[in-house]
């Protein structure tokens, strides 16, 4: 009896123990980062895919807009033991927003505008594909300038009465010419002077996964593959591609799925 009480402790102690190994900081939400960290020699599997792992033990993970109501991972130890971890993951309502004026050209672009967005899309795409051994992903991130916040992640927008796809970025209003810097390291992954959408374009990856993309640029002050430090300046807010008003669009991808940036940053202070 006492040598059945003693096993079983045993196994407790371990299951706990093994538990505790997976450290996560962030909310489980949608639009949502998550950092984690793991010791090491242990591996983090999510959707049937290894996570890169610092060699520190981080790793991060996005939720995109409509993620499912529960995340599972993965973990893996040196021995190949695999336990699996559940999240809920919280919904959010998001904004509905109506843009009048826009030009009904941008709001129904000819076939010519369509083929050239769409090639301009998979260059975006390519850009944020790329999976590099940084680790500016766990900085403190900061907002690449300050100012009123117009446009929300997630927000539905309708131009002239047409419904949108979903707005992805954090909208700030600046004048044209404003300074925009680095909210976090990294090495810029795309440049672009003039996309039909999103004008003047600019990626930046902060590691394994995590970017950052401004648009709506009027000049850009670095070129692909240039290292980032925080806090840098790297562009110049405008009102180009398919802009109503001089401002700053940030939006941030872990791979493909599209994060919430304001989820990253303390709240806008005062100007």
């Amino acid at each position: 009896m006492k040598l059945h009480q003693s096993v079983v402790g045993f196994f407790m102690l371990l299951t706990s123990m093994v538990s505790t190994a997976l450290e996560i900081t962030g909310e489980w939400q949608q639009g949502g980062v998550m950092i984690g960290k793991v010791p090491q020699g242990m591996s983090v599997e999510y959707r049937n895919k290894l996570l890169r792992i610092s060699p520190t033990g981080e790793f991060v993970i996005g939720l995109g807009r409509d993620a499912d109501k529960t995340a599972t991972l993965i973990t893996i130890d040196s021995e190949g033991l695999r336990r699996e971890h559940r999240f809920a993951v919280k919904s959010r309502t998001y904004k509905i927003q109506k843009v009048t004026g826009v030009p009904q050209r941008t709001v129904e672009p000819d076939p010519a505008q369509v083929e050239r967005a769409k090639r301009e899309a998979q260059m975006a795409a390519d850009a944020r594909r790329v999976d590099l051994p940084l680790i500016f992903f766990a900085q403190k991130f900061e907002w690449p300038l300050v100012g009123p916040i117009t446009g929300v992640y997630g927000s539905q927008r309708f131009y002239n009465g047409v419904p949108n796809s979903p707005h992805y970025g954090v909208d700030i209003a600046k004048p044209v010419g404003t300074l925009v810097k680095a909210p976090a390291g990294g090495v810029v992954t795309l440049v672009h002077p003039d996309m039909f959408f999103s004008g003047g374009t600019l990626i930046i990856d902060h590691g394994h996964g995590l970017s950052s993309t401004f648009i709506h640029l009027s000049k850009i002050l670095v070129k692909k593959g240039d290292a980032i430090i925080q806090g840098q300046p790297i562009a110049k807010v405008g009102k180009t591609g398919r802009a109503t008003g001089p401002h700053l669009d940030w939006r941030m991808n872990w791979f493909e799925e599209r994060v919430d940036p304001q989820l990253l940053v303390p709240p806008m202070p005062a100007e």
